[in-house]
């Protein structure tokens, strides 16, 4: 029993009607389009089958009323992907079997092409050279404009620079005293537990002081600030592009390095020193307490020798590179800002490239300054 057509009155038909010299011709008739074709598919794919195995059959289309490309693509399926041998059908319907009998090749696959790692690597030297050019063009303009605000103090713009210096200085205070904290006690703890086993115990104040002074409290304040104020920093002359507050400074004369750039470098030079110095003492006041903890060296004790254990050229040698590192930041930070296209997209990119070059700067510089100055702060 048939199935109802989707087309109720207007469903395709086929008849088989034997022919005089033998075999058979089947006739099609009525719609054979994709509506009236789902519901009886299971049925007719079948019976187009069978009639053509039959090497001599005869196909009869001419009652076909209706014919889209899903009825030519049943009926090419069961002749095998072929033209059937014996086939009436209208005249309108023929552009659709010609379509099918046309050969059509699958694209090759695309195979590897031996130039793309060296494309990739002088595009990347071509993006490297144009943010060095741009990076050396910013730090012209700094540096002319801090020139001529010398010869005019009154032009300084000291709100911004104050207001810059509470944002990085201040306000990251508590963040910084907790990491430092807790580094100090970690080091001190891990350090504890291999002189115990010299018999060194006294030597964790050199230990501590050296590595925390000279190396740990510069990096560990200045990774913390790259990734909160500096990040800050191109987010905010980020958005200042993306809503156009930059263009509308260009048009009042007023100078983008004077009122946002120059501001932020002076104020990450004064006050991660500053930072620093905070972080190390809360640094070594949390292995000061590891310390007693776990070798019972005194408080007093390892406040009086900290001074004779560790030079204070280390000092010195941690706050000037503190400076570098925080006008290092600012600069990278506002690179980048300055570089944000007006959509959402770029401003997160180029938030995180600013973040994660801020960083890698910080250990290349660290680095340079400890080959550098490797002679300086020893006994």
């Amino acid at each position: 029993m048939s199935q109802p057509s989707a087309l109720p009155g207007l469903e395709p038909r086929l008849r088989r009607v034997p022919r005089e010299g033998g075999g058979e011709r089947l006739e099609l008739s009525g719609p054979w389009i994709l509506r009236a074709l789902e519901s009886r598919l299971g049925e007719l794919a079948p019976e187009l089958a069978r009639h053509a195995t039959d090497t001599g059959g005869e196909w009869d289309l001419t009652g076909i009323t209706r014919l889209d490309h899903a009825g030519a693509m049943l009926l090419w399926r069961a002749w095998g992907g072929k033209r059937a041998p014996v086939l009436q059908l209208r005249p309108e319907h023929e552009m659709l079997f010609k379509g099918l009998s046309v050969h059509r090749r699958r694209p090759a696959p695309a195979g590897r092409d031996w130039r793309s790692p060296v494309a990739g690597v002088g595009e990347s030297v071509i993006a490297f050279g144009e943010h060095a050019l741009q990076f050396i063009l910013l730090v012209g303009r700094i540096v002319i404009d801090a020139s001529r605000l010398l010869r005019r103090p009154g032009e300084i713009p000291w709100l911004e620079i104050s207001a810059n210096i509470y944002r990085t200085g201040a306000q990251a205070l508590g963040i910084t005293a907790l990491v430092g904290f807790l580094v100090g006690i970690v080091l001190s703890y891990l350090s504890s537990q291999q002189l115990k086993t010299f018999g060194a115990d006294i030597f964790i104040i050199n230990l501590l002081g050296v590595s925390i002074i000279r190396e740990l409290g510069p990096v560990l304040a200045a990774v913390l600030i790259a990734g909160r104020s500096g990040s800050a920093m191109t987010a905010q002359l980020g958005v200042m592009r993306v809503t156009e507050e930059l263009d509308a400074m260009t048009v009042m004369g007023i100078r983008h390095t004077v009122r946002l750039i120059l501001p932020k470098v002076i104020a990450l030079a004064v006050s991660l020193p500053l930072v620093v110095a905070w972080t190390n003492a809360v640094a070594l006041a949390g292995g000061m307490i590891a310390a007693q903890w776990e070798l019972g060296i005194p408080y007093s004790l390892f406040a009086m020798r900290l001074p004779e254990a560790v030079p204070i050229a280390n000092l010195w040698l941690g706050l000037g590179k503190s400076v570098v590192f925080g006008i290092a930041i600012a600069l990278i930070a506002c690179h980048y800002g300055l570089r944000i296209e007006p959509n959402t997209e770029s401003l997160g990119a180029g938030t995180t490239d600013s973040v994660v070059t801020a960083i890698t700067m910080v250990i290349i510089v660290d680095a340079a300054f400890a080959v550098m100055f490797s002679d300086i702060g020893t006994f």
